[in-house]
């Protein structure tokens, strides 16, 4: 972790190339290293992947019991440890560093999920070492003890040690790398261009190759054969949204008619279990998609239809308040009232929606109910920001030699964009539903759902930004703020305090204790924001030079760059109870059949349904965690370079001074973040 990256830092080949001399360089080693076959197989044998692997299989093994206690007695074989250790960090870190002359495999950002994910194995040793119940190697059960608290306190001691500085050293290197794509030149392109020329070899295999790469237009999801072909139909989105339709119906009839407890009936396991947790799945990996397949959107359209809505949406109720409230309220809902285990009244949540949704599209038109009513639907906009995917032109030319406009105004092809949506100047994922509607009304063919940098399609990211809006950055951070209350209010210590503080007070009910620890978490995190935003702007005025932005902005744009960490702690917590819950379904699916009569599935087996919680579902909550920091920290970043002013005198002085206090804000996040992930949780929805 340590001596690798650093020799590989040191960039060895050149400075061992500038020991020999020029003309044998040039004329003896050049054309051996760039002899095809060799390039072949360092090619070959510089893959990331296998890096990865040698380093997690050199790591893993040596810490079993056997070999490690192996090492222990034998010197050869301590020895044979460490040499292994040491080759398979520098093969695991060369793709990281990407010594000089070598040549990326890899995109620079996927250098990130890959010192994310070879943490993971980090991360469970260390939670073994450390909540182990037992000495794990008999050698040091045997041996003096180096803390009061025996050898068992020792490992936990080892167990904390490795698990800070093991994850310290992944976290930097990939928080370099974050700094190093948001600056102008990276370290390498410099090395490059300061190598005397008789360094410089470039096979013409290497010189077609990057001819061609520079040509290519992003990864297009819509361009993959068949994938791409069935989702622009809208064939297939009227068949998934009717599947979701006749869910929602079993769900409704459920949760009114069947057993009113949550972890037996479809209301407590389809909403609360599955179906959040397939949101944050469908959002790490393509975007909004469950807006594109919504069942609220056909009850929507049946309403268009009828009533021919003409109305314009109330001025006074534009943006996002509305919205907001109604997400606020579900939040404080959901903890005050469990409805994760009242069928019924998650039966009549989802009955109160489609009435909703038809009521507001009858009588207004433009997409109202998706644009400023539908809290889910803002939930999914601010958070399909951080996925890698978003709806954008292919081609910027073509639009701008357009005149017809389909994509806004619809066509032949399709009615175009009803949430008034211009694909040439659409910049991130807020208000768009993934519906695809200017895809197919697109008459050359020219909108893709195309691949980047993950965190590039947040509104105010860098440049691109849309609007500095207040009930825009409100809503990002009641999501943020949402995330980490609606987490810690499932928690054992925090449920055990609400009660005994209600029973120290005389209250039958913890119902107002609840409630002000809600209204405590959500408004922390926008007075926290409000007073940095305050403080950075006097800050960065009193360094001088270009203007200081003002305290509106800093507020409007840094709240945006905390959604990934926000969304770090929503996946982590929905992520664990979906797999940790994984087995509920079967169960309900079962009574059911039972009680109409068909037992084709076999009797109900609800002592199958609780899934005891493993290190590796730690892990992965841990990851994503760290993943949301990261990238919180490279939009912070970015968002600081920006309103810091295009001047170059005092610049990074400037950003440095309004990104420092938000980082802080992020870290004590994460740190809170981490703390809920080793408390004991909750397991809503499953039967014990």
């Amino acid at each position: 972790m340590v001596a690798p990256p650093l020799l590989w830092l040191g960039a060895p080949a050149l400075a061992l190339l500038r020991g020999l001399p020029a003309r044998a360089v040039k004329r003896g080693l050049g054309p051996f290293l760039t002899w095809p076959a060799l390039q072949r197989l360092g090619s070959a044998l510089a893959h990331p992947g296998l890096g990865w692997i040698a380093l997690n299989v050199a790591v893993g093994a040596w810490h079993l019991p056997g070999p490690y206690q192996l090492a222990l007695r034998a010197p050869g074989w301590h020895e044979l440890e460490h040499a292994s250790f040491l080759i398979a960090g520098l093969w695991f870190w060369f793709p990281v560093v990407q010594p000089f002359p070598s040549r990326p495999r890899w995109p620079r950002w996927a250098m990130i999920p890959y010192l994310l994910s070879a943490d993971v194995l980090n991360t469970l040793l260390a939670a073994l070492f450390t909540f182990a119940a037992h000495p794990l190697y008999a050698a040091y059960a045997a041996a003096p003890a180096l803390t009061s608290g025996g050898a068992l306190g020792d490992q936990a001691m080892a167990g904390a040690l490795m698990w800070v500085a093991g994850s310290a050293a992944y976290l930097i290197a990939a928080g370099a790398i974050v700094i190093e794509l948001l600056s102008p030149v990276g370290r390498v392109d410099a090395l490059r261009r300061s190598a005397p020329a008789e360094f410089h070899w470039t096979s013409p295999a290497t010189k077609h190759a990057g001819t061609v790469a520079s040509g290519r237009v992003g990864f297009d999801l819509l361009r993959v054969p068949f994938l791409g072909a069935a989702a622009r139909t809208l064939t297939t989105r009227r068949a998934l949204q009717t599947v979701m339709l006749l869910l929602a119906a079993a769900v409704v009839l459920d949760g009114f008619f069947g057993p009113q407890m949550g972890p037996m009936n479809l209301a407590g396991v389809l909403p609360w279990t599955y179906w959040r947790g397939g949101v944050v799945i469908a959002l790490l990996v393509v975007g909004n998609l469950f807006c594109a397949v919504c069942p609220f959107m056909l009850p929507r359209e049946l309403g268009k239809r009828w009533f021919a809505a003409q109305r314009v949406w109330p001025r006074w109720l534009r943006g996002k308040w509305l919205a907001l409230g109604l997400l606020a309220t579900y939040l404080w809902a959901y903890e005050a009232f469990d409805l994760w285990d009242r069928p019924a009244a998650t039966a009549a949540i989802v009955l109160g929606y489609f009435a909703a949704a038809f009521a507001v599209d009858a009588v207004f038109r433009g997409a109202s109910f998706c644009k400023h009513v539908c809290p889910i639907g803002q939930f999914h906009f601010v958070h399909a920001g951080v996925a890698p995917f978003d709806l954008q032109a292919r081609d910027a030319s073509v639009c701008r030699g357009c005149t017809t406009h389909d994509c806004l105004r619809g066509g032949a092809g399709g009615r175009g964009c009803e949430l008034d949506l211009f694909v040439p100047e659409k910049r991130g994922s807020l208000d768009c539903t993934l519906c695809l509607d200017c895809v197919r009304a697109c008459p050359h063919d020219n909108v893709g759902l195309i691949v980047g940098r993950p965190g590039r399609a947040l509104p105010f990211a860098g440049r691109a930004r849309l609007v500095e809006r207040f009930d825009v950055a409100a809503l990002a951070l009641l999501c943020v703020a949402g995330a980490f209350a609606n987490a810690a209010g499932m928690l054992a210590p925090v449920l055990a305090g609400e009660q005994a503080l209600a029973s120290s007070i005389g209250l039958g009910s913890p119902l107002l204790i609840t409630t002000a620890f809600l209204l405590c978490g959500l408004l922390l995190a926008p007075a926290t924001a409000a007073a940095l935003a305050t403080w950075s702007s006097r800050a960065a005025a009193r360094l001088g030079g270009a203007a200081a932005p003002a305290a509106r902005a800093i507020f409007t744009r840094f709240a945006i760059a905390l959604v990934p960490l926000g969304f770090g702690m929503w996946s982590a917590h929905f992520l664990f109870h979906f797999l940790a819950g994984i087995g509920t379904l079967p169960p309900v699916v079962q009574r059911i059949a039972v009680e109409l009569g068909t037992p084709l599935f076999g009797q109900p087996a609800w002592a199958s349904m609780g899934a005891p919680r493993s290190e590796w579902l730690t892990g992965l909550e841990l990851l994503l965690l760290d993943a949301g920091l990261l990238l919180t920290v490279a939009v912070g970043w970015r968002t600081a370079l920006d309103l810091a002013g295009s001047g170059a005198a005092g610049r990074a002085r400037r950003a440095l001074r309004l990104a420092v206090p938000w980082a802080m804000l992020a870290l004590a996040l994460w740190s809170l973040g981490v703390w809920i992930v080793f408390q004991p949780m909750q397991m809503r929805g499953m039967v014990h």
